[in-house]
């Protein structure tokens, strides 16, 4: 049976005599252009800090508020909710994975961050209200290759097993160091009894704790 040429023809839309094909392929076209547009080509180290700046130079969404933080010694000026963590923030916003979102309620010490020198829990803080505050986390702590000794510790006593609280627990650790706690275990096991370890790992922390403390 003979196909009429009127049936292999797309139907022109409603707009006119642009066919459904056409139209898709304009719309489809035009949705790659754009994304191509906002792509920042990554191929230096200098195209990858004016990423960064781009994106925290980027149009205030509504509803949030221009908050500046210096975390590990560098300054972001960034647009953030309100009611955002700074573990939210650090996390989301910064890209500082480092820092662990573990119970989200201040109970296990997976967020533990420095904020002028002192021990906080990022989950319970609110990062707008830190705007004057100098932040440490884990990266700013040290690096592969130039390890902070307390890093150093856990890696030689195996403080660690799965590896989810070992950030907060050598923040947590770091700070020790300048707070007035007795020489004993025990007083290291009350110190740290706010980073808790589900992998069980604590002899192995107090150990390598100790060893720091003990060469201080």
């Amino acid at each position: 049976m003979a196909i009429d040429e009127k049936d292999e023809k797309e139907p022109a839309s409603s707009l006119g005599k642009l066919s459904r094909r056409a139209f898709l392929s304009h719309v489809g076209a035009a949705s790659v252009a754009t994304a191509a547009g906002t792509v920042v080509p990554l191929a230096s180290h200098a195209s990858v800090a004016e990423a960064q700046t781009h994106v925290e130079a980027a149009q205030a969404i509504p509803g949030t508020v221009p908050v500046t933080l210096k975390v590990n010694g560098q300054t972001h000026s960034v647009q953030i909710d309100p009611r955002a963590t700074l573990l939210d923030t650090l996390r989301e916003t910064l890209h500082l994975t480092g820092t662990k979102k573990g119970c989200d309620h201040g109970q296990c010490g997976a967020c533990t961050v420095h904020v002028n020198g002192r021990r906080v829990n990022s989950c319970l803080t609110f990062a707008a209200m830190l705007q004057t505050a100098a932040i440490e986390t884990i990266e700013g702590l040290g690096q592969p290759g130039n390890l902070h000794p307390m890093q150093a510790a856990f890696v030689e006593h195996d403080g660690f097993q799965c590896g989810y609280c070992t950030s907060g627990q050598i923040m947590s650790a770091v700070a020790m160091l300048k707070e007035p706690w007795g020489p004993a275990d025990a007083d290291v096991k009350e110190a740290m009894s706010g980073n808790i370890c589900r992998c069980g790992a604590y002899p192995n922390i107090v150990a390598a704790v100790q060893s720091i403390r003990h060469t201080a």
